[in-house]
């Protein structure tokens, strides 16, 4: 019987691909016979974690690249067709939150920075749009593919603080959604768009949000863990299967949906 969760072979392509979350998709998938291209902007990191891939008997490749930047973008699409001659699954898992787009206890919404507010939308919507309209190419081609975008809790109900963030991830959502059908309708309907919405996850970007220097929850840690039904923070490692499932030929009939991984958090109330 077909394995349905066979990847043998695909070529995947990861924005973001260095931080906490991505580098561990990168080497889960490549550890399940995928070949990962890594795209963010740290060289040294990108570097290091495709020779650990390697060592592992991994294929991976890195190439720096702003998500805001389409010309960039290209090129990267370039260099992954000349490696792998194909692209089958892209993860857009590139994002990130600024202190000026975010009101903190002992400020209002009248403190909150246009500027700042206008970056996080840019990186983490506009981030997500630039490289699905570059690497959505050779899927429209091919006529099959898979699209993963990182949505977020704060999409679903607004968080407190997170004011930017919250409204970049539900356009994250919302354009999810909209190109599930578009992509279906005029390109394949072997061609599947879905998000993904973690939990809360301890990151480089929101450690110093969730925890104290001597490592003990903040207010806000302690919130959230009262707040999710299991009782913790989410490993890394448990976005793996979820991934999987979404670019694997397990999920040929699953196109617009946003699958949570939280703990139970967002059907949380009292």
């Amino acid at each position: 019987m077909k394995n349905l969760f066979d990847i043998t072979g695909q070529v995947v392509v990861i924005t973001g691909g260095t931080g906490i979350l991505g580098r561990c998709l990168a080497h889960y998938l490549a550890s399940q016979g995928a070949k990962v291209a890594i795209l963010a902007r740290r060289e040294e990191l990108g570097h290091q974690i495709v020779e650990n891939i390697r060592k592992e008997g991994g294929d991976a490749l890195f190439l720096k690249t702003n998500v805001m930047d389409k010309a960039m973008l290209e090129q990267n699409l370039s260099d992954v067709l000349a490696r792998y001659g194909r692209v089958d699954a892209l993860l857009n898992a590139a994002g990130g939150n600024m202190p000026g787009a975010t009101i903190p206890p002992d400020k209002s919404f009248f403190d909150l920075n246009p500027d700042d507010f206008k970056k996080v939308m840019d990186l983490n919507l506009i981030g997500t749009v630039l490289p699905t309209q570059v690497f959505l190419h050779p899927m429209a081609e091919q006529g099959t593919g898979a699209i993963v975008n990182f949505s977020s809790m704060s999409a679903f109900r607004p968080l407190t603080r997170v004011a930017g963030y919250g409204v970049a991830k539900a356009g994250v959502s919302n354009f999810t959604a909209y190109m599930a059908k578009e992509v279906a309708s005029k390109f394949s309907p072997h061609i599947r768009v879905n998000a993904i919405a973690p939990g809360f996850f301890l990151t480089d970007q929101n450690r110093s949000l969730l925890t104290n220097p001597d490592g003990s929850w903040t207010q806000r840690g302690h919130d959230i863990i009262h707040q999710t039904p299991m009782g913790r923070m989410g490993e890394p490692e448990e976005l793996c299967g979820t991934i999987h499932y979404l670019i694997s030929p397990a999920s040929e009939f699953v196109t617009g949906t946003v699958a949570v991984v939280d703990g139970g958090f967002n059907v949380f109330s009292i």
